[in-house]
């Protein structure tokens, strides 16, 4: 394989995933270790991604002020238009983060009264623009690779939370394999926050449907919402097409 294919290989990756694990791209391309550290010193000199110990991240992920570099950006504001409708007045809401959520938090309404706890720094600062928000950042270990709060506190803490609507992006979705990441500590998180709420809406862009990955987070029996840029009678979306699940 060329490098610039490994290189472009490396980068749906990163923008699909918002980060990836150095040991995955070593499995998938079927390269040596030091292939895959070269490579992504590369890209990391040429601005495309930032470097961290073990992988790397998405540029997009590393601020919530920089439009610039989100992947797939029209995609996402169209997902969280769309999902802005699910949210009301007086609401308890979880939030994980990304930039998904992000974009939805940008398309409140302006006067929404509605509490919102919240693992991601980032998405605390964009709801905190509102005033007449009531915003919670559950605190705990920083991952720098996810951007969020984790660890055994953070669990504690949502599983005191009785939430209407729990909003979370995803790696990736699949009809089978529901919900999947890669990253324990992060699963676990996901699953406390899936569990203290009502209803649960997954934010994904299409890009990422049909995807399994290693560690399971939810089936689809336990999502409500599935929110997309594509129509939802669109084709691609019918082995989605499950009790209680309601795609928008």
């Amino acid at each position: 394989m060329l490098k610039k294919e490994r290189h472009d290989i490396i980068m749906r990756q990163i923008n699909l995933h918002n980060r990836v694990l150095s040991s995955d791209l070593v499995e998938l391309l079927n390269v040596s270790e030091d292939t895959i550290r070269r490579d992504l010193q590369e890209l990391s000199d040429l601005n495309q991604l930032s470097k961290v110990h073990g992988g790397a991240l998405s540029k997009s992920y590393q601020s919530s002020f920089d439009d610039t570099d989100i992947y797939a950006r029209e995609a996402k504001i169209s997902i969280a238009k769309k999902a802005t409708s699910l949210i009301k007045d007086g609401m308890v809401i979880v939030t994980g983060g990304g930039t998904s959520i992000i974009e939805l938090v940008k398309q409140l309404p302006e006067n929404l009264q509605a509490t919102f706890f919240t693992i991601s720094p980032f998405v605390a600062i964009e709801l905190a623009k509102y005033p007449k928000m009531e915003v919670i950042l559950i605190g705990g270990k920083f991952s720098k690779n996810s951007q969020i709060t984790y660890g055994g506190h953070v669990i504690n803490q949502l599983s005191e939370i009785n939430a209407d609507l729990c909003l979370l992006g995803t790696s990736a979705i699949h009809p089978k394999d529901g919900l999947t990441d890669t990253d324990w500590e992060i699963n676990q998180i996901k699953k406390t926050m899936l569990s203290t709420s009502r209803k649960t809406a997954i934010l994904c862009i299409a890009e990422k449907l049909n995807i399994s990955l290693k560690l399971k987070v939810a089936s689809l029996t336990n999502i409500h919402y599935l929110v997309t840029e594509l129509d939802p009678n669109c084709e691609d979306l019918d082995p989605y097409r499950v009790k209680d699940l309601q795609i928008i």
